[in-house]
């Protein structure tokens, strides 16, 4: 369930562009930065970069994934 906030539009503006190409709702967009926002503020040692393809990783179908093996070597 959500609760209505009043955004400033140009956040909107700019949630809309990006939620398309990420496959994402507007309120997911927002959504998404906002936790991108209080990870970095919480872990401030680690890089932006690295908290977005954590969090995205999260939400991905994990059906596809597979098992990691670790490879012994026969020599």
């Amino acid at each position: 369930m959500g609760i209505p906030i009043r955004i400033n539009e140009d956040i909107y503006n700019d949630a809309k562009k990006v939620s398309e190409s990420e496959f994402r709702s507007i309120p997911g967009q927002i959504e998404f930065w906002a936790s991108i926002g209080k990870c970095a503020l919480d872990n401030p040692d680690l890089p932006i970069e690295f908290i977005k393809e954590l969090l995205s990783s999260k939400n991905q179908d994990r059906s596809l994934a597979e098992p990691f093996e670790i490879m012994e070597d026969d020599s």
